[in-house]
């Protein structure tokens, strides 16, 4: 007799309870990624945020 394997039944109960979190963190990643891949080196040079903590 086979033994009851767990981890299918676990990873579709995790699943249906982080997949909204999940969802956007992949969402928000690709945004920022796009937006930082989009910056030009002399916007960059411009940005206050950099010239605050250029080192």
């Amino acid at each position: 007799m086979r033994k009851f394997d767990p981890w299918p039944v676990f990873f579709k109960r995790e699943w249906n309870r982080n997949w909204p979190f999940l969802i956007g963190f992949a969402v928000t990643g690709a945004i920022v990624t796009k937006l930082s891949l989009s910056l030009t080196e002399e916007e960059a040079k411009n940005s206050k945020f950099v010239q605050r903590h250029k080192k």
